[in-house]
């Protein structure tokens, strides 16, 4: 079914769901799901809606103008008008560690996601074979201190000739440019430990075994120029024992992440996450 999905966000006052749903009544919308949001702290409003496309009395092009005019002029509103078709493109990147990359392509082989992925880009040829044999092209870039601005330009050049909408950063060892973050604003989701800051540095797990932590967690989030800061789209966590070895908090460190990537990806491809600040607002 073809939906066209709004996301709208203003100063909170009186009347908006009331103005958007008349807006969409109006026009023979059959509204398919609504939620909205209230943060009082910044006195800030955020709704999500969507409805069936073929029904609908606008066209496609028509929508947004006559959105700004019919309603979103009287509230301040800043808002964005998609749509479920065509499938976004993905691209992967990925260095050595398999288990996220596994992950998600296995839930795309089976239908879970809603996405194309054109290609998968690597610094290492450790999983090309993994990607190949899901029929996806293999794109082996090197990076080194005195080629990363030649190895980003590369990258940006495949994307661009792949028409990539967004970048998952399925554990790619690492650090994007500024330039490159700011080709794709809210539009790069990266997975770490959520052991950041305590324990930083290579070997994370090992340190947290020292301290002996009781729960063991993976943050994905948008990448912006400070480094593992960007607004926090899922978060997930697990429940360690003291007996468990690194090996096993590795392990279970791991299924988080690759499980928290997952959820993440599933709510940026179904349009359920707004950015505002540095936080987000995920429309379940």
């Amino acid at each position: 079914m073809k939906q066209a999905i709004l996301i709208v966000q203003c100063p909170d006052q009186k009347g908006i769901v009331a103005e958007v749903s008349r807006f969409l009544y109006a026009h023979q919308g059959n509204i398919l799901e609504v939620d909205q949001h209230v943060d009082e702290e910044m006195g800030r409003f955020f709704m999500r809606a969507a409805w069936e496309l073929d029904s609908f009395a606008l066209g496609k092009d028509e929508i947004a103008s006559k959105f700004q005019e019919e309603v979103a002029y009287k509230f301040g509103m800043e808002f964005s008008l998609q749509f479920n078709f065509p499938k976004p493109k993905m691209a992967i990147f990925v260095s050595k560690l398999s288990h996220c990359l596994f992950d998600i392509l296995g839930r795309h082989h089976g239908g879970q996601l809603e996405v194309d992925i054109p290609l998968v880009i690597s610094n290492h040829q450790d999983l090309r074979g993994i990607v190949e044999a899901f029929g996806i092209p293999f794109h082996h870039i090197p990076v080194t201190a005195s080629t990363k601005e030649v190895a980003e330009a590369e990258q940006l050049r495949l994307l661009e000739e792949y028409e990539v909408n967004f970048v998952v950063l399925a554990r790619y060892m690492q650090i994007l440019s500024g330039n490159f973050i700011n080709k794709f604003p809210n539009r790069i989701i990266n997975i770490h430990h959520s052991f950041l800051p305590a324990f930083v540095g290579a070997r994370p797990y090992h340190a947290a075994y020292e301290r002996g932590v009781k729960i063991i967690g993976a943050t994905a989030h948008y990448v912006t120029e400070e480094l593992d800061a960007g607004p926090i789209i899922e978060q997930e966590v697990a429940r360690v024992r003291h007996h468990n070895s690194v090996a096993e908090l590795v392990q279970i460190g791991q299924d988080v992440e690759k499980v928290t990537l997952s959820k993440a990806i599933k709510y940026h491809v179904d349009r359920k996450v707004l950015a505002f600040r540095n936080k987000t607002v995920i429309f379940y």
